[in-house]
């Protein structure tokens, strides 16, 4: 019988163009009883789609797909369904894989596949999303995050993370990347999730999963460069998908802003909603949305997040959209009416850069622009991040915008991330260069502020499991990597050695891969228990206590005690107040009426409700008093915290 395609009313709607995307989703879509196929080949003249499964003939069957004038081709085949596997071959020549494709189960140089998301049984109808400035995010990576490195064995970790009392994951990236294993910033198939974490029903089932226990499901995407291996896109598009009018660090941009402007940013925005369409998730993070590079008069990022807003009708709480972003600019949360892009939250790594220097020393490279004195860490704290303006000696110019306005929410603070662990030479974690009891008390500080924080997986037990720089490329790309990873850190003065810089851990090492792994045997066991104990304490108050719930500006306030000491005030419209004092060095005495910012409301006493040094945290013990006045003043013989709560 003799097929046609279907009729309009039997397509999906969310692949028909729009002002907004004026160009149909690409990749290939199933229709009715057969697949609809879309390419943009721009300077091909004739792009056939070949299909390759068991039992077609030699060289596969072809089917022409017609050409439309602005270079996209587009074709129905009748009989083909979900995981049929096809190629694209242009003008009678090479044939390449589809750089939309949903599934690319041989990795990225193998066939593409079809996959039909309509086919999944999602249990998850009644879940609202996830409140953007109630956010506790849980960073992880996949492939190291279990022994497995699979959606499916992050699963059997989701109920530990719940428990923790983060509200939502967030996802290194998933699309595509060439080998078996890899940070995910190589990516160079956005649309397809990892064969090697289990593919497209895998990241289904985890995001289902997760919604199960009350948690949301952030994905890191990456919009400013394509991995160097496996990059179909270059062939397929002619190179002009690409620009060398701008460059970024990774080579040439992607054309944003060129004469095919509209093809490439489509296929960009078309991205970002199959993520929240086809797979559930509840926000993005965009990577270093800084080398985006854009000059046209409507910003990529400002496009996107118009995109995501409009799918949030009737939800609950809409899509969250987060940015990293090393400039301290204000406009990447902005509203579009306010001349912003937005986006709900940005990145705000100043306050890891002044602890750092603060608790472990660290004054080199990018460090050296902070002075990690108590003063800059409570003017962070009391702004969100530290530069607004002011001259960088590492950025050799003015640096940041005024956070004045922005919600604490739109910050998000972490003591470590991917980053901040993976990009050090050895992969080393924060707890492994300072002391137990500063850990302790930066983990409070971090927990109980009023900006969003971000843990970095195995930091709530303090794992013994490095996080380091691993690739999986061909050997001689691999080669370069090797040599151009350990080359970076010759201007550091502990690797101006080249002894010293031939010990750090080789990308290319499956063993590199493997020592990255979390062990969550040594979770039950201490010292790891009793920090865990800490971070289940201190995320139960921050999800429990009326002070610690989200209220401005307004509602918080921090004051140096001293070298090395600072108090943290929160408080809510209704009166109840908590106060967090701290030391990472040296004696602190409290006495509250020494500071505005450290008085109890009136007809109120402080009362302790929980000190890092307890021994169920790990920590020595410590003795306080019932009450906290000015006759009765709080002392801490070193390092540590205190929570206290306003009380009649």
């Amino acid at each position: 019988m003799t097929r046609s395609a279907p009729s309009p009313a039997l397509l999906d709607p969310s692949d028909a163009p729009s002002p907004l995307l004026p160009f149909p989703a690409p990749g290939a879509h199933v229709e009715g009883e057969g697949v609809r196929f879309r390419v943009w080949a721009p300077t091909a003249l004739r792009v056939e789609v070949v299909i390759d499964h068991p039992g077609a003939p030699a060289g596969g069957r072809a089917h022409a797909l017609a050409r439309h004038p602005d270079g996209h081709h587009d074709g129905w085949v009748a009989g083909l369904g979900a995981g049929t596997r096809y190629r694209y071959r242009l003008d009678g020549g090479a044939s390449y894989p589809d750089p939309a494709a949903r599934a690319l189960p041989d990795g990225v140089h193998g066939a593409a596949e079809v996959v039909d998301p309509s086919t999944f049984a999602w249990s998850d109808a009644a879940w609202p999303g996830v409140a953007a400035d109630r956010l506790v995010i849980y960073e992880l990576h996949v492939g190291t995050f279990t022994p497995e490195g699979t959606f499916d064995a992050a699963i059997g970790r989701l109920d530990h993370v719940a428990a923790l009392g983060a509200t939502a994951i967030e996802l290194m990236p998933v699309a595509a990347f060439p080998g078996t294993r890899n940070w995910g910033y190589d990516g160079v198939a956005l649309y397809a999730p990892a064969a090697p974490y289990g593919g497209p029903e895998g990241l289904r089932r985890l995001v289902d999963a997760a919604h199960a226990r009350g948690l949301g499901v952030l994905l890191d995407v990456v919009y400013n460069h394509f991995g160097p291996e496996g990059n179909y896109l270059h062939p397929i598009t002619g190179g002009r998908f690409f620009t060398d009018r701008h460059r970024t660090p990774w080579g040439d941009a992607i054309a944003y802003d060129g004469p095919d402007a509209a093809a490439v940013r489509g296929f960009v925005l078309h991205n970002a909603l199959h993520w929240l369409r086809e797979y559930h998730v509840d926000g993005l993070r965009l990577d270093a949305t800084h080398a985006i590079r854009d000059a046209s008069p409507v910003h990529l990022l400002t496009e996107l997040a118009a995109a995501v807003r409009s799918l949030d009708a009737g939800r609950a709480h809409p899509r969250v959209l987060v940015a990293e972003d090393e400039r301290n600019e204000r406009r990447v949360v902005l509203p579009p009416a306010d001349g912003g892009h937005g986006l709900d939250a940005v990145w705000a790594d100043d306050l890891h850069h002044q602890l750092r220097r603060l608790a472990a020393g660290d004054r080199e490279g990018y460090f050296a622009s902070f002075g990690g004195t108590i003063a800059d860490v409570v003017a962070t704290l009391r702004r969100g991040w530290f530069w607004e303006g002011q001259p960088s000696e590492h950025h050799r110019e003015p640096r940041g915008t005024p956070a004045d306005g922005l919600p604490p929410s739109a910050f998000v603070h972490c003591l470590q991330n991917h980053d901040q662990v993976g990009n050090r030479a050895m992969g080393d974690r924060l707890h492994q260069a300072i002391a137990p009891d500063v850990y302790r008390a930066l983990s409070a500080l971090l927990c109980l502020s009023p900006y969003t924080p971000l843990l970095w997986m195995g930091q709530e037990w303090a794992a013994s499991t490095p996080f380091q720089y691993f690739t999986d490329h061909p050997p001689e790309l691999g080669r370069l990597v090797t040599e151009g990873r350990r080359a970076e850190f010759g201007h550091f003065s502990a690797f101006s050695d080249p002894a010293m810089r031939a010990r750090i851990p080789d990308p290319q090492a499956e063993a590199t891969f493997r020592a990255s792994q979390l062990r969550w045997d040594e979770v039950a066991r201490p010292p790891h228990d009793g920090v865990l104990a800490l971070y289940r304490a201190l995320l139960a108050l921050r999800r429990g206590e009326p002070a610690l719930a989200p209220h401005g500006r307004a509602h918080f306030a921090v004051a140096a005690l001293g070298d090395g000491a600072l108090a943290l005030r929160r408080t809510a419209p209704g009166g109840e107040a908590l106060l967090l004092a701290l030391s990472v060095a040296g004696r602190l005495t409290l006495t509250p009426g020494a500071a505005p910012e450290t008085r109890a409301p009136s007809g109120t006493i402080w009362r302790p409700v929980l000190a890092t040094e307890e021994t169920r945290f790990g920590g020595a013990g410590v003795a306080l008093p019932a009450a906290v006045g000015d006759d009765t003043p709080l002392v801490l013989a070193g390092a540590g915290a205190v929570v206290l709560r306003a009380t009649a």
